[in-house]
């Protein structure tokens, strides 16, 4: 029977962890360009309303 390679495991799974992080930091940095596009836009809006 072969013996099992731990490191190659090990390394994968440090691998899948970085790639799940990684995409979790995209995921809130685009939503906080989202929320910052809307706030921008209202913000527009009420400067628009003020002005009239």
């Amino acid at each position: 029977m072969a013996k099992p390679n731990y490191s190659f495991e090990k390394r994968q799974k440090e691998i899948a962890k970085k790639k799940k992080k990684e995409e979790k930091r995209l995921a809130k940095l685009a939503k906080n360009v989202d929320e910052d596009q809307i706030s921008s836009v209202d913000d527009d809006d009420t400067a628009t309303e003020l002005d009239a």
